[in-house]
């Protein structure tokens, strides 16, 4: 069944654009977004869970390496902090 659809908040060089193409085309304006839709609609199955699980994963990576750098900024300051505190501890016990 078909659909009516509102986009808000298209660029005037977007519009212009269109209008161009849809000319050049000898197409209205809605014909043309209409067959630029049904481009990028075709062949697009549904999406399953384990599309969005795959997806996912192969996305992770990157998220992994960068909670491995924050993780080791973590573990350097953490080192810092206990040697300035032996430090302390150390100077002290010298007085």
């Amino acid at each position: 069944m078909p659909a009516n659809l509102s986009i808000k908040n298209v660029p005037d060089d977007v519009i212009s654009g269109l209008r161009n193409r849809a000319a050049y085309n000898q197409r209205s304006l809605n014909a043309e977004i209409l067959l630029i839709l049904k481009e990028a609609a075709k062949d697009q199955g549904p999406v399953t869970i384990d599309d969005l699980m795959a997806a996912a994963e192969r996305r992770r990576p990157g998220l992994d390496e960068t909670a491995s750098r924050v993780r080791a900024a973590q573990d350097a300051e953490q080192q810092n902090v206990a040697r300035r505190f032996e430090d302390l501890l150390g100077g002290s016990e010298d007085d």
